[in-house]
């Protein structure tokens, strides 16, 4: 057994770590409470309460505290199989793949007014599966951002991954070239994809997995004339999230970044950011061009968006 994931008390874990104390590492990943390898194994101990043994040793290690077994979290059965909505076409993935090593790819962004288009594509292989699901992992819209954060915080240690920011700047400067928002994210799905190949070689995936955003004769259009990942299988599903691991992961590992530049736009105005494209959008876009002025928005929002008008319509009724 490679991998081992155990959920253990606080003061468990502090007993761990002093447990370990001779093999500490000098540097602890996000979010963790203490690392070590002992021989053979590494041990990582999160603020969670999950505890991830990696290696040759994993299971011995981790009978020393608790058992595998009582750590596992129970699934609640699915109302509708994922495969029963999804699109049939040439790119669609065959029903095994959920059991196979699979790079994946996702993005997040795209429908909100304030915030870049993150997108990210992660490498799971096939017995890294189990351990995904123990520590949390599936479709980032199920997570809440302390979750997003806790998760993505650990898994980054574990899966090779590329993640990608499309800023607001850029987006806005390529939007008045007249380059659409789905051209955009198929620049960067496939940069992403590139980047974790390259990553992984020699090491080959069994397939690559897209979240489809676009019908996949589309989608490669938007791609026509730049340098096409090179992967032996390659399918495309909507819902991919659902399908495999590594769609699922790469959809946590995109929000991540998105809440943490959200974060960042927040501070840079002074007050909070909200997300989506709701009248609460509205009011903080007028209260940027009030605070900011109206040039703030090519740095903060999407321009070309509605909500780009109607803003500027609360701005002259509230402030002026």
């Amino acid at each position: 057994m490679s991998h081992v994931v155990l959920q253990l008390s606080l003061s468990q874990i502090e007993a761990m770590k002093v447990h370990y104390s001779k093999f500490l590492s000098a540097k602890n990943p996000p979010g963790s409470i203490f690392a070590a390898k002992p021989d053979l194994c590494t041990i990582t101990a999160y603020k969670s309460g999950k505890v991830l043994f990696q290696g040759a040793r994993a299971a011995a290690e981790s009978q020393q505290w608790g058992s595998a077994a009582s750590a596992s979290v129970a699934e609640k059965p699915e109302k509708k199989s994922a495969a029963s909505s999804v699109k049939v076409h040439s790119y669609s993935p065959p029903s095994n793949i959920g059991q196979l090593s699979v790079i994946g790819s996702d993005e997040v962004g795209t429908g909100d007014y304030f915030g870049p288009i993150t997108v990210a594509a992660v490498y799971v292989k096939s017995d890294q599966i189990p351990l995904l699901k123990e520590l949390g992992v599936k479709d980032s819209k199920f997570l809440n951002d302390s979750q997003i954060i806790s998760i993505a915080s650990e898994i980054k240690h574990i899966v090779p991954y590329s993640l990608l920011i499309c800023g607001n700047p850029k987006y806005n400067a390529m939007q008045s070239k007249g380059m659409s928002q789905g051209k955009m994210k198929a620049l960067l799905h496939n940069q992403a994809l590139k980047n974790v190949i390259e990553k992984i070689q020699p090491e080959d995936a069994d397939a690559v997995l897209i979240d489809q955003f676009a019908q996949p004769g589309v989608f490669f259009n938007y791609l026509k004339g730049q340098e096409l990942f090179k992967a032996k299988n390659v399918y495309l599903s909507t819902k991919a999230e659902s399908i495999h691991m590594s769609v699922a992961a790469a959809s946590i590992l995109a929000r991540y970044a998105f809440v943490k530049q959200f974060d960042k736009l927040s501070e840079a105005a002074g007050f909070k950011i909200p997300k989506g494209a709701g009248g609460a959008v509205d009011e903080a876009a007028a209260r940027l061009i009030h605070e900011h002025g109206v040039e703030a928005l090519h740095k903060f929002t999407k321009v070309h968006f509605a909500n780009t008008n109607k803003a500027k319509g609360l701005y002259n009724r509230k402030y002026k």
